[in-house]
């Protein structure tokens, strides 16, 4: 049985990962921390567990083997590199850590500890994106010229999402830095390693942070990959198109569809494939399975550091007003 901390219910994800926890039937909570006390006490008590408002104090609690965290971006590598210290498994909601820097400290920590660490990628779990990743190592599409991936929602234009979500201090950004971390691990994860990014952020409801962006990444393979997102958007598909010198995949939503040079002379044009990838277990499940009997945690240390780094220079193009270029 896997004994869980709830570190904080300060992101919107934070009570779905309460409920699919405790659906578990080898991991249960144990208690709660919360930077805002009387949140965290509401919390424990509709959990029926304990509270506790000393992070050191539940860090030390022998009926804690991980903690879950879900706490403002500003606080993960505070808390991440204090748990690991502590001996204590971690999974965290993305983005890992507001810097390049702090990812790299957290790596350390957790290496020292040896204990297990898992992020939050799911769109990297989904039997569409999967599909799209195959086809792409299978050289179906040959090679990958321009990736374009837009994820988006109507959150800050029809205000439900609380208003926290913009205080950059805790947030460390607006659309790019919550919403986007889906397409930008997606384009790392698909094209490899980047060279450059360029930003184009904007503001459609005045808030202290964006809502509305657009990033470019040239990748080490030539490829571009445009990433979309925004919080101001009504219905918006999810949208990821590849294009490649022999090749062309367009998925809107859960309709794919594909066109090859490499297929038989039957299926010239655009085709729908009869058959996807089987779907990867959550990113907690995985987080779990890990801890408690050692399988593989996808989506670990080194990715979450490569999507800060994506992240951070995002920002840096923004705010500088200029193209970024990676070491």
């Amino acid at each position: 049985m896997l004994r869980v901390a709830l570190m904080s219910k300060w992101h919107v994800h934070a009570e779905g990962y309460a409920e699919l926890l405790r659906s578990f039937s080898d991991a249960e909570i144990t208690c709660v921390w919360d930077e805002e006390p009387e949140r965290g006490r509401e919390w424990a008590k509709s959990l029926n567990v304990d509270f506790e408002e000393d992070m050191d104090k539940i860090l030390a609690r022998e009926d804690v083997d991980g903690i879950l965290v879900c706490s403002p971006t500003s606080m993960h590598a505070e808390i991440m590199k204090k748990a690991a210290k502590a001996g204590k498994h971690i999974f965290t909601e993305k983005a890992m850590a507001l810097t390049k820097k702090e990812c790299e400290e957290i790596t350390a920590e957790v290496k020292k500890a040896g204990v297990k660490f898992g992020i939050s990628h799911p769109a990297r779990t989904t039997s569409s994106n999967l599909y799209v990743k195959s086809v792409i190592d299978a050289g179906l599409i040959g090679k990958v010229t321009l990736l374009r991936i837009r994820n988006g929602h109507d959150g800050a234009l029809n205000n439900w999402l609380p208003e926290y979500w913009y205080d950059e201090s805790k947030a460390g950004g607006g659309a790019m830095m919550d919403l986007g971390c889906h397409p930008m691990y997606l384009a790392s994860w698909i094209l490899g390693k980047p060279v450059r990014i360029s930003s184009m952020f904007s503001y459609v409801t005045n808030r202290t942070v964006e809502d509305n962006s657009v990033c470019t990444i040239e990748f080490e393979n030539n490829a571009v990959a445009i990433v979309e997102t925004s919080l101001v958007t009504y219905k918006t598909p999810s949208m990821v198109e590849v294009y490649g010198t022999e090749g062309t995949i367009v998925i809107c939503d859960n309709d794919i569809r594909m066109t090859s040079k490499k297929m038989d002379e039957e299926f010239k044009g655009w085709v729908t494939p009869a058959k996807l990838p089987e779907a990867l277990p959550h990113s907690l499940r995985q987080w779990v399975d890990g801890v408690l009997y050692n399988k593989p945690i996808l989506f670990d240390t080194e990715a979450g550091t490569k999507l800060t780094e994506l992240l951070e220079a995002a920002y840096i193009a923004h705010k500088e007003k200029r193209e970024v270029s990676f070491n």
